[in-house]
């Protein structure tokens, strides 16, 4: 039977207690003991009273919008400005064939001559009867006859004037104008197509004025007053900040199916595309909540993190709920911490617990 030479077991041995000694050594040299002091900025976890923000969302309306007709009938023989074209207060937006409305003019023209020249018969005729009839020779019923036809006569001339009026209010329409300054939503004809009286031709929407139409729960709606000045941010234009708005006007009664009220809200000083969504902030009822500066808060894989200055002066991570952000730039927290705590505000992430940390002066 083979036995193993000492001198081998006493090597080994050696070299266990040298490997050994040495994973003793890495250990120490990574303890958070061992770490230099971190210099932080140490706050407490306040107690603070503060409103609890309601949002409420909307949408960007115009204060104006206008589906521009004409009471001229015929085609279309130019269409001046395609959907987003900016126009001015009685801008040409397109032309009608003229032909029919000025034929129109025409005939009705013609009609006021013609009534003119049956007025000035029946009034010579009435001047003669009167003049008969002082004489005797006119009995009372021809005098009445005449004046009769005179009178139907002027009544006449006035109808064919304000005919004459009408056809020239319409001809006027074969050029048809913007009603307002704004910018073109959609133009609705192409050139041939028949423009006929209420058929929308072109859409015009203001850009002053603009308004978010805010959708406001029946049970907050009486946080809401007119005059009350609101910021409004925009879902999809952070480039525009929070907007100072102000209440214009607010529906007098609620929607029966979703029990909201609609809020006007006007938008001072921007020019946004109709449509986008955005959302303003309604102060809500004061609670007490504890709070802690946002930079406290560390994000990680779905958990959020705060370091904590044990009495001893280390760190210790704890796993924290938060609520909402308030205005100030503080976060609510609704679990993890205790009024008095000690958090570190100035790291870019969560410490080793244990890790030493020397608090800025």
């Amino acid at each position: 039977m083979k036995t193993t030479p000492r001198f081998l077991i006493v090597v080994l041995s050696a070299g266990a207690l040298t490997v050994a000694a040495g994973c003793g050594h890495d250990d120490a040299e990574r303890s958070p003991a061992s770490f230099k002091p971190v210099p932080v900025t140490v706050v407490g976890v306040e107690r603070a009273t503060a409103g609890q923000a309601i949002d409420v969302r909307g949408i960007v309306q115009p204060a104006r919008v206008a589906n521009v007709s004409s009471r001229a009938m015929g085609p279309v023989v130019a269409v001046h400005v395609t959907a987003g074209s900016a126009v001015d207060k009685g801008q040409e937006l397109l032309e009608i064939q003229p032909e029919a409305a000025e034929g129109q003019l025409a005939q009705t023209e013609g009609a006021l001559a013609q009534a003119k020249a049956a007025h000035a018969l029946a009034e010579r005729n009435y001047g003669r009867f009167e003049a008969l009839h002082a004489e005797g020779a006119a009995s009372d019923l021809e005098l009445d006859m005449a004046r009769m036809e005179f009178d139907r006569a002027l009544g006449a001339v006035e109808q064919a004037e304000g005919a004459v009026e009408a056809a020239a209010s319409v001809a006027g329409e074969s050029v048809v104008r913007a009603p307002f300054s704004g910018r073109v939503v959609e133009t609705l004809v192409e050139l041939g197509d028949l423009a006929a009286p209420g058929r929308p031709l072109v859409r015009v929407e203001s850009t002053e004025g603009q308004q978010i139409w805010l959708t406001v729960r029946e049970a907050d709606i009486g946080r809401v007053k007119l005059g009350q000045s609101l910021g409004v941010t925009i879902d999809a234009r952070p480039d525009v900040g929070v907007i100072d708005g102000t209440v214009d006007e607010t529906a007098p009664s609620a929607d029966p199916a979703t029990h909201t009220f609609t809020v006007k809200v006007g938008l001072p000083g921007t020019t946004l595309p109709t449509g986008l969504s955005g959302r303003a902030r309604i102060a809500g009822d004061l609670t007490d909540r504890l709070v802690v500066p946002a930079s406290a808060i560390h994000r990680r894989g779905g958990l959020e993190l705060a370091v904590v200055r044990s009495e001893d002066g280390t760190a210790r991570t704890r796993a924290v709920t938060t609520g909402r952000t308030l205005d100030d730039d503080r976060i609510e927290v609704l679990s993890g911490l205790d009024e008095g705590d000690k958090i570190v505000i100035d790291v870019p992430g969560p410490l080793a617990d244990g890790t030493p940390l020397e608090v800025n002066r």
